[in-house]
């Protein structure tokens, strides 16, 4: 039996699958990650993105933050791929429990799926730092310069920041999601971030499922390792189209 045949015969079977994906699988709808040769990471900017991706200069140049996330972060016109299609049928299909994302993008609800658990936030809620009102993407996109609340405050995306904590909340439901899984697929991410990476050590089965371009840290751990991009991988798996 090949990887596919493993994988659909295991997607097919599960009853409580989970997937923990990252920036890896919106790749396919055209949204650069961080860390490959063309990742947001590796490009030029007065100053590291990881830098202008923080706490502290969010408040600090709160202006230069704007310019540079409008331009760098934001894709609104990005459709859903082959991966986030897939998942939303496995769910609606009673396989898949839950996806647990490092994205920001909102493609997996846009998708259809309805259990989403979004440990760094979502470019599509922001609220306003005095009053708490909350403000959409498009708010955003609409905006000059730095965006203002009515009641003069200003509005900063509800996206985790370098120096900031997960949510909690989240953070509790995402762990006990992945602790109840018969099946955690883990794809397009290499689970170089923490806390996030450290969830999957939260898996005690036997179906590690792990699809990924590069090599991560916990390959060895895979019970199944696909070196492929996850929406042709899913797809395939599954019999879902991947393209539209």
């Amino acid at each position: 039996m090949n990887e596919l045949e493993t994988l659909s015969e295991w997607l097919n079977e599960a009853r409580n699958a989970v997937f923990f994906g990252g920036a890896g699988v919106s790749t396919e709808s055209g949204i650069p990650d961080f860390r490959s040769e063309q990742g947001i990471y590796r490009k030029k900017y007065p100053y590291p993105a990881e830098t202008m991706l923080s706490h502290a200069f969010f408040h600090s140049y709160t202006a230069e933050f704007y310019d540079f996330y409008r331009t760098v972060m934001l894709y609104p016109d990005a459709p859903p791929n082959a991966a986030h299609r897939t998942l939303a049928v496995l769910e609606r299909d009673g396989h898949l429990a839950a996806c647990v994302t490092q994205n920001i993008d909102g493609l997996h609800q846009l998708a259809g799926s309805r259990r989403v658990f979004e440990l760094h936030g979502s470019v599509h809620r922001n609220f306003c730092l005095r009053c708490g009102a909350a403000y959409d993407l498009t708010y955003i996109l609409n905006s000059t310069d730095i965006p203002r609340c009515a009641c003069g405050g200003t509005v900063k995306p509800d996206v985790v920041l370098y120096g900031e904590q997960l949510d909690y909340g989240t953070l509790d439901e995402a762990s006990a999601a992945i602790r109840a899984a018969d099946v955690l697929i883990v794809g397009g991410t290499s689970l170089a971030v923490y806390p996030a990476a450290g969830l999957i050590d939260l898996y005690r089965g036997q179906r590690l499922v792990l699809i990924n371009l590069g090599e991560t840290p916990a390959d060895a751990r895979a019970d199944l390792l696909v070196r492929d991009k996850v929406g042709e991988v899913l797809s395939a798996a599954y019999g879902v189209g991947g393209a539209e």
